[in-house]
């Protein structure tokens, strides 16, 4: 096979949690331009991002979905299934992060962040996953963290001893998906799926842009290697490798998108 048709996705279709903004939107931008059809899920803002995306000349589903509830996962799964017959990628990258302190008064914040970002991934995987196992294919990426290969270094963010900057929450979650992703990836490999891990450093989006000052990109840019931030296209050709053929003997990896971060 030609090494450009190991990249293309045309007639694939991928379904993306929270793909309508950040890095979801990111990764299914990416995706719909290498030719794949998208199921765009996400709490909210789902139609207009799929506006957006339509000008890649693929088609669109857009879906609001809570990735916490097993009937709104099962029901768009199912609605998928009838509009596209199939589905091919599940990109796994809804998630949420918050300050929160590490003693029970932060238990609500901790419970709302794991459901998300664990709970929901675990959910949807299973959804998709019983359909690619009836198809005998499939690949899952799941969108896990630096942080939950690292601890954070606080210092990066605050420059207070005592200020309260803790989210255990976010790393015990993306550390979760980490090894949920090397789990299904053995388990599921006997079905021909494929379930691999994306671990980005610092990218800029809405969610995180209130943490993110002027001195802490500046600080974050020179503990990089590369020296600078994740950009707006920095993930669309991780995401269509991992999706394509191009990596058909690629499962239970773990890749940092990170500006060689995590190689210090």
């Amino acid at each position: 096979m030609h090494v450009k048709d190991l990249f293309d996705l045309s007639g694939k279709v991928a379904l993306v949690t929270g793909g309508a903004q950040g890095l979801g939107y990111q990764m299914a931008e990416g995706l719909a331009e290498a030719g794949a059809d998208l199921v765009l899920c996400a709490l909210a803002n789902c139609e207009a991002a799929a506006q957006q995306l339509a000008r890649h000349g693929r088609r669109i589903l857009p879906i609001t979905m809570d990735v916490t509830s097993r009937e709104d996962v099962v029901r768009t799964v199912e609605r998928a299934k009838k509009e596209f017959g199939h589905i091919d990628v599940l990109v796994n990258n809804a998630g949420i992060n918050d300050v929160h302190e590490a003693s029970p008064r932060g238990l609500e914040a901790w419970e709302k962040i794991m459901a998300v970002n664990i709970t929901g991934v675990f959910l949807c995987a299973g959804a998709v996953g019983e359909l690619m196992q009836r198809q005998k294919r499939g690949s899952i990426i799941n969108t896990g963290s630096i942080y939950g290969l690292l601890g954070p270094d606080r210092s990066l963010y605050v420059e207070e001893k005592d200020s309260v900057f803790e989210f255990p929450a976010y790393t015990a979650s993306k550390g979760a998906v980490v090894n949920l992703t090397r789990d299904l990836a053995v388990n599921w490999a006997r079905h021909n799926i494929r379930v691999n891990c994306i671990c980005p450093a610092t990218f800029v989006t809405d969610q995180n842009r209130h943490i993110l000052g002027e001195a802490v990109l500046e600080r974050i840019s020179k503990r990089t290697p590369l020296g600078r931030p994740g950009g707006e296209d920095d993930l669309k050709g991780v995401a269509v490798f991992l999706a394509s053929e191009a990596s058909r003997y690629v499962t239970g990896q773990i890749l940092a998108v990170d500006g060689g971060w995590t190689a210090w």
